[in-house]
C-alpha cells in the first residue's frame, strides 16, 4: 500500500537549506526525494515558454496533464528537466523563484500538481521538501520538520550560492525579495507557508547543515524504531 510508505517532510521558507538537507537525508536512508519547489519552478518555466497566462485556468490544466517534468538526484543536488532539457540553472535563479511564486498561488495549479507530488511516494520511503508538504501534501508523514532562519542569514546564503553559479546579484535587494516572498507565501489563500501542528521546528541560522542533518536523522531513526 502506498499509504504505508514512510514519508519525512521538510518545510520552510527559501534559504533555510531544505534542498541540500533533503538530498543528504535521501542518500542516508536510500529513499526517493521530492523537491516540490522545483515542480512549481519547472511548471512556471514551461507555462512562460508556451505563453500561457496565469489567468488561463483551462490552458494551465491542459498543459499540466501533458507536461514532461522530471527530476534526477545527483549527489546532494536535484537536477530539473523539462521536456528532456536540463533547466536547473535557469529555474533556480531568482527570476525562476518569482515565476514559481505566481503560479503556486493559483488554486488550479496547486490542485493539479498535488496529484503529481503524491505520486512520487513509493517504497522504500520518501523525503519531501517544500512549503506545504507536512500540512497539505503528506499530512500523515511520520516526521515533519519545519526549518527557519532569519531573512538576513538566508539572503547571505542565497547570495553566496548564486554568486558561485555566476549570477549577478545584489545582497540588499536579495534580502528584500526574500522578505517579500515570505509575506506572499505566508499570506496566500491556498496552502500558506506554516508549520504543521505536529512539526518539529529547527532554526538553522546558527547551525551547519551537517548539524541539522544529524539532528533530523536521530529524530527519524527514533520514530522508525
Amino acid at each position: 500500500m502506498v499509504d504505508a510508505v514512510p514519508v519525512l517532510t521538510i518545510d520552510g521558507p527559501s534559504g533555510t537549506g531544505k534542498g541540500t538537507i533533503a538530498a543528504r537525508l535521501a542518500n542516508v536512508f536510500g529513499w526517493h526525494i521530492l523537491d516540490s519547489g522545483a515542480f512549481y519552478r519547472a511548471f512556471g518555466f514551461l507555462a512562460n515558454r508556451r505563453g500561457i497566462s496565469p489567468e488561463n485556468d483551462h490552458a494551465l490544466r491542459a498543459m499540466g496533464s501533458t507536461a514532461l517534468i522530471e527530476f534526477h538526484k545527483i549527489g546532494d543536488e536535484v537536477r530539473i528537466f523539462v521536456e528532456g532539457i536540463d533547466v536547473s540553472e535557469t529555474v533556480r535563479g531568482e527570476e525562476g523563484g518569482k515565476v514559481a511564486s505566481v503560479y503556486a498561488a493559483i488554486p488550479a495549479v496547486r490542485s493539479l500538481l498535488l496529484e503529481r507530488q503524491r505520486a512520487v511516494r513509493r517504497p522504500p520511503g520518501l523525503i519531501a521538501d517544500g512549503r506545504d508538504m507536512g500540512t497539505v501534501v503528506f499530512p500523515d508523514a511520520f516526521l515533519k520538520i519545519f526549518l527557519q532562519a532569519s531573512p538576513k542569514v538566508r539572503a547571505q546564503r542565497r547570495y553566496k550560492q548564486l554568486k558561485e553559479k555566476g549570477f549577478d546579484v545584489n545582497l540588499s535587494r536579495l534580502e528584500k525579495e526574500i522578505a517579500e516572498r515570505d509575506h506572499k507565501d505566508t499570506h496566500r489563500a491556498v496552502s500558506p507557508l506554516a508549520p504543521a501542528e505536529d512539526a518539529v521546528t529547527i532554526d538553522t541560522s546558527n547551525q551547519s547543515r551537517e548539524e541539522v542533518v544529524a539532528a533530523v536523522i536521530a529524530l527519524a531513526r527514533s520514530r522508525l524504531e
